[in-house]
């Protein structure tokens, strides 16, 4: 969200309702979610891909699918836990909550960590700029090019990863917890620029306003490589039986169209479905 080992999805654990795991593996995971009726879900406040709207409750593309998922194999409700980006996967690995639902990519590094199902979505990359993009800022290396200019981005995100790879210096670089951060530090002239997926830029503007322009949309080039990142839900390692189950909704999900429906209402069209990449793939990098 280098070489690039960081990057949309959600994770679950296996502990009992409230956090701090009970020590359960495997089917116990998905008995016990049904017996309680509720998902603990972790979010990191990034619109549209996992936030805590105006009523405390998780919304965004992946909470949404994360919900249907769960539906699906009898867990009516998800409850919201938000958490900074760089807390997402320790908080998981703490039992701090059930689920993270925050638009996490699938990469070699995260899947050394968590076990994730196949993809869901994916978005290109884009940067929010001051209202007619003033220093034409369209690339990572253009950070390089003029030391005078400010990026912000997500602790612990691909964004900082692609960054490092390009090599935009650390001086130039404000780490930032969240989203809104980002925005407050753009409104305030502190950046020049906030690195996201763009469908986050564009519900930012629908949602908060702002004198603000979106960059044009672009894959980073990796080691010759178009970088296209691709998220979906994720589980704790132990969680094998659990995690063919949620693959099987989803696949159901791709194949009926419901995928799509999900995140509709978040911005996300069919050239962000998944194209067939798998998340084997995706882990070996």
């Amino acid at each position: 969200m280098g070489a690039v080992t960081l990057g949309l999805a959600a994770c679950t654990r296996v502990d009992n309702g409230g956090g701090g795991g009970d020590g359960q593996g495997d089917t116990a995971t998905l008995d016990r979610l049904r017996e309680q009726g509720f998902v603990n879900v972790g979010l990191a406040n990034e619109i549209p891909f996992g936030f805590v709207d105006g009523d405390n409750n998780p919304a965004g593309q992946s909470p949404a699918v994360a919900r249907a998922v769960f539906e699906e194999l009898g867990v009516p409700e998800i409850r919201a836990n938000p958490v900074s980006w760089d807390g997402l996967i320790p908080g998981l690995q703490a039992s701090q909550f059930d689920v993270i639902a925050a638009g996490v990519f699938i990469t070699p590094d995260r899947c050394r960590q968590v076990s994730f199902t196949e993809p869901t979505a994916t978005s290109p990359e884009a940067f929010m700029v001051a209202a007619g993009n003033p220093h034409d800022i369209q690339h990572f290396t253009d950070f390089v090019d003029d030391p005078d200019l400010k990026l912000a981005v997500l602790n612990a995100s691909v964004e900082q990863g692609y960054a490092e790879y390009f090599e935009v210096p650390a001086g130039q670089m404000e780490l930032i917890p969240d989203q809104t951060t980002g925005y407050e530090l753009l409104e305030s002239g502190r950046v020049d620029a906030v690195s996201m997926l763009k469908v986050s830029h564009e519900y930012l503007l629908l949602d908060r306003g702002g004198d603000f322009d979106v960059s044009e949309p672009f894959f980073p080039e990796i080691d010759g490589r178009e970088e296209k990142g691709w998220g979906g839900l994720c589980v704790r390692p132990a969680d094998s039986s659990l995690l063919e189950e949620m693959n099987r909704v989803i696949a159901e999900f791709t194949e009926s169209g419901r995928l799509l429906e999900l995140g509709e209402e978040w911005g996300f069209t069919e050239a962000d479905l998944p194209d067939g990449t798998t998340t084997a793939e995706l882990c070996e990098g």
